[in-house]
């Protein structure tokens, strides 16, 4: 009679620590375990099926990065993919991809898409495997703009440059590698507006609501201060103007604590360089913008810009005209 195989095996002790104890049946069976090893195991509950064909070393809960092992070997091979490859998601689906023309049994939870550049796009020695972080990106950006929610695909853009774990120049790069894709001229300006200094959905509203329609003057973006005594950035400048204008999303300026900084960089700054710090706001830009273009126009005018704001299409009537420049001459 032969061996019996135990779970104490060194191969298989290191190959559930390199997948966070979630093994398949295929598996095993390569590492020597039989039909027989496996059902006493089972029954030790030193292993516990979770899916047809995948095991775990435990009878608990199963953490998110054992749900996607999970997903990824109950439909070998495949990777993970779109949401669950980006920096920031919340955990909910396990997105995963594979090859064309295979029928797949999925564990409940999983979403799966095909495609036929799997080992293109793939990068199988991460751990569980998964579709490259710049074709990831490309892929949800364009399931969002699909959907109508533009907004959206800026944010997945935004984050996913931010979080390090790529650069703008390699996502043009896998933008220009794929030939066919919903929203490539969006994916493109959004990529541009980037490279300027275009950091958040709100930022990029200002830039395309507010100050390109109407006409108002080429802004610097992310400018550096020291007002305060510590390394700072200003989200918009006009500095011939000596205009500030700080975008206030929800995240960063809802409490008292934030408001008090918010106050303290407009103070010393104004101190400083006796420029004027404008606040707008997400109704600002979204609900009001010609309003808003208008009277942002209004204060450079009266601190020494000798342009005006143009109407844009959806100008209401009631938006007031440019001033004129008499009225505009006190700085």
């Amino acid at each position: 009679m032969g061996q019996r195989f135990e779970l104490g095996e060194p191969a298989l002790v290191d190959l559930l620590r390199h997948q966070d104890g979630v093994i398949a049946l295929r598996q095993l069976r390569q590492l020597g375990a039989q039909q027989h090893d496996v059902e006493r195991m089972v029954r030790r509950r030193e292993l516990r099926r979770v899916h047809p064909g995948v095991c775990l070393d435990h009878t608990g809960p199963l953490t998110r990065r054992q749900r996607e092992w999970v997903a990824v070997l109950a439909a070998w091979p495949a990777a993970l993919a779109d949401e669950s490859v980006l920096p920031g998601t919340a955990p909910g689906l396990v997105h995963i991809v594979v090859a064309p023309g295979r029928k797949v049994q999925l564990p409940v939870g999983v979403r799966m898409r095909r495609i036929t550049q799997l080992d293109e796009w793939v990068l199988w020695h991460r751990s569980p495997p998964r579709v490259r972080i710049e074709h990831a990106v490309l892929s949800v950006m364009s399931q969002q703009i699909r959907g109508g929610d533009v907004a959206a695909a800026f944010a997945t853009l935004a984050r996913t440059a931010q979080s390090r774990e790529t650069t703008l120049e390699r996502i043009a790069a896998a933008l220009s590698a794929r030939h066919r894709l919903s929203g490539r001229a969006l994916i493109e300006a959004m990529l541009s507006d980037l490279r300027d200094g275009v950091w958040s959905v709100l930022e990029r509203g200002y830039r395309h609501r507010v100050e390109r329609p109407h006409g108002l003057p080429r802004a610097r973006r992310q400018h550096p201060s020291e007002a305060t005594g510590t390394p700072t950035r200003q989200d918009i400048r006009y500095p011939e103007f000596s205009l500030v204008v700080e975008l206030d999303g929800y995240s960063f300026h809802g409490t008292a604590a934030a408001r008090d900084r918010d106050a303290t960089r407009d103070l010393a700054e104004l101190a400083s360089s006796a420029a004027a710090t404008a606040r707008v706001t997400y109704g600002l830009v979204f609900t009001d913008p010609c309003r808003t273009a208008h009277w942002i126009a209004e204060i450079l005018r009266r601190r020494g810009w000798t342009g005006g704001p143009r109407r844009c299409p959806r100008c209401p009537a009631s938006v007031p005209p440019a001033v004129s420049s008499a009225r505009a001459r006190y700085v």
